[in-house]
């Protein structure tokens, strides 16, 4: 059985309130008794009960983190810099996956305000979302959105300009003469989908090309849904030159719909996406993306979440927007970077980090 307080007291010979100041880092502890409570809690491979401490003192030492997808790599990343500050911090993370399912993003919401969390980081499914995050609001648990804002919630944000992403993809494929080009996207209850279908059809108009919304083919942003969705865009009537994917997971269930057709990319079609998967541009470097700083996305937020729970914040809300890189591969047609391409890219990698 798990040893107790009461145990590692009756073994140094000693009160549990002492013990609790000697483990705790109390005052008033002599060094020999300090010394006694140590070998007993060694001896007897006693863990002191966090939750029950936290109870006591409101603080936890604990932070929740819930994702739509923890399959796409781009949340893996964000995963990996929001643990990183926290840890650094003393915090521990928890991780949810909401499936990007309202229902079970509320279930999961509840389960971190009833472990007492100090506060969440949340990439909300949608702004349906707005009735869990109103939750946190009420219970007065601080929390900081990442990647996707909710209409009509003003609050802590990371995120990307996605309209200004969208269009340097369009606009490279307009340069190497694509003027029928489909969209594999979101529903526009999420604001990355909003974000970028803007950008997309600011970047047509720009170009004086004509806007289809056959083209537009809304699915859920996961392999199955890229797979479907260009299952879709080999029926259109009017048929199109490239695809641009909402994200890297949709991008390659596209490719395997094209595959099993035995179509090539960027041969019979050309397809751009937003996210790198490096593990894949390791293998082979082909996809032309809009690359974000994903570990960036889960870093920032965690560090406003621990100021706004520390009240380093000044009692203002934050908006951090951090810049995209244009990288150009072969799946857009072209073997290698054209000199406009080039001059995006570095104005991409020069653009400062924007906190509004």
């Amino acid at each position: 059985m798990n040893a107790t307080v009461a145990d590692v007291a009756k073994k140094a010979g000693v009160s549990t309130m002492t013990v609790s100041r000697a483990i705790n880092g109390g005052v008033g502890v002599r060094p020999e008794t300090r010394r006694r409570v140590e070998s007993a809690v060694a001896e007897l491979d006693f863990v002191p009960n966090g939750v029950a401490r936290g109870l006591m003192t409101r603080k936890t030492g604990t932070l929740g983190l819930i994702v739509p997808d923890i399959v796409n790599p781009f949340f893996t990343m964000v995963v990996r810099g929001a643990e990183t500050v926290a840890r650094r911090a003393g915090y521990r993370l928890l991780l949810c996956n909401s499936e990007a399912d309202v229902s079970q993003e509320r279930e999961y919401v509840e389960h971190m305000i009833s472990h007492r969390v100090e506060g969440l980081l949340v990439a909300p499914s949608g702004d349906r979302s707005k009735a869990n995050l109103s939750l946190l609001i009420r219970r007065k648990v601080p929390f900081v959105l990442i990647d996707r804002s909710v209409a009509g919630l003003k609050c802590d944000l990371v995120h990307s300009d996605g309209v200004t992403g969208s269009k340097r993809l369009i606009n490279h494929l307009v340069s190497l003469g694509h003027r029928r080009i489909a969209v594999i996207i979101e529903a526009d209850d999420v604001s990355t989908a909003r974000e970028r279908l803007q950008g997309y059809r600011e970047a047509l108009k720009a170009a004086n090309l004509k806007f289809a919304p056959e083209a537009i083919i809304r699915t859920t942003a996961d392999r199955a849904g890229g797979y479907e969705a260009m299952r879709q865009i080999l029926e259109l009537k009017q048929p199109s030159t490239a695809v641009f994917a909402v994200n890297n997971m949709t991008a390659l269930g596209a490719m395997q719909a094209l595959r099993e057709r035995g179509l090539s990319v960027p041969s019979d079609i050309a397809l751009v996406c937003f996210d790198d998967v490096e593990h894949l541009a390791v293998l082979s470097p082909f996809l032309t993306v809009v690359n974000q700083p994903t570990e960036l996305f889960g870093a920032h937020a965690a560090q406003l979440l621990l100021d706004r729970i520390s009240r380093d914040d000044g009692g203002r809300r934050r908006n951090i927007v951090l810049p995209t890189d244009l990288i150009v591969r072969g799946s857009c047609g072209a073997q290698k970077e054209t000199t406009s391409s080039r001059v995006a890219r570095r104005a991409a990698v020069a653009e400062p980090l924007r906190i509004r």
